[in-house]
């Protein structure tokens, strides 16, 4: 089964706005589990546009499904996820500027410095993803970082889909048995919507995760939250 992992950042946008609690973060990512996430995720940056520091301690004794933190590995990240202490763990090369995250990790360049952060992010009991691209000369380092698992970077896969989504998930099949055959697991996120999301599971059914987010909490806008959830979910299980 392939969970899907909320990512509410987009609510704490909605939220800072305003400057007070409405949504109150806390109790939308409650909805979302009751609505049936398997997951929530959270995107925490530095200048805190959306999540902020406070907002993952609130959540790290609310959330009951797995609670899975994105980011950029330096020291506040670590602290983050030291002190929370998450079902999950998701490296993203991203510098602080960046608006949303737009590729994934040379693994090959920085496979040591991976290999050491993974290595204390599992000393904290915390399971680990590293954000990839779906290149094949990045997975044996990836497994050599002592990564659980790898998240598939799917923009690429997205904004082909409509075009030809044969040829827009064929990288990703290739990149997706390498991983199995190593023993990795796969996860995959970025632009994943209504209308490409059903066609990835059905090509990769043994997926662990999808983390969606803003397409998710747009399409919310139309439907419903519960309903929306309910949507993609459906995606996952056809």
């Amino acid at each position: 089964m392939t969970k899907l992992s909320v990512n509410i950042n987009k609510i704490a946008t909605l939220r800072n706005a305003r400057g007070h609690n409405n949504p109150d973060l806390v109790q939308v990512a409650l909805d979302a589990e009751r609505f049936g996430a398997q997951g929530i995720t959270v995107h925490p940056r530095p200048d805190e546009r959306h999540i902020r520091y406070n907002d993952v301690l609130a959540l790290k004794d609310q959330v009951t499904t797995e609670f899975n933190i994105e980011g950029y590995p330096d020291k506040r990240y670590m602290e983050i996820i030291r002190l929370a202490k998450p079902a999950q763990a998701t490296l993203v090369p991203d510098p602080p500027e960046a608006i949303t995250s737009n590729t994934g990790w040379d693994t090959i360049k920085h496979k040591d410095m991976l290999k050491d952060l993974i290595s204390e992010l599992h000393s904290y009991g915390v399971r680990t993803s590293i954000f990839i691209n779906p290149e094949t000369k990045y997975f044996e380092p990836a497994k050599e970082t002592g990564t659980d698992r790898v998240e598939l970077y799917t923009e690429p896969y997205a904004s082909t889909y409509h075009k030809d989504k044969v040829k827009a998930v064929a990288p990703y099949l290739e990149v997706a048995a390498i991983a199995r055959e190593l023993g990795l697991g796969l996860n995959a996120g970025h632009d994943l919507d209504l209308h490409n999301l059903k066609f990835l599971k059905e090509q990769i059914p043994y997926l662990d995760e999808v983390s969606i987010g803003h397409a998710l909490i747009c399409d919310a806008l139309y439907y419903g939250l519960e309903n929306t959830i309910q949507m993609y979910r459906r995606q996952l299980e056809e």
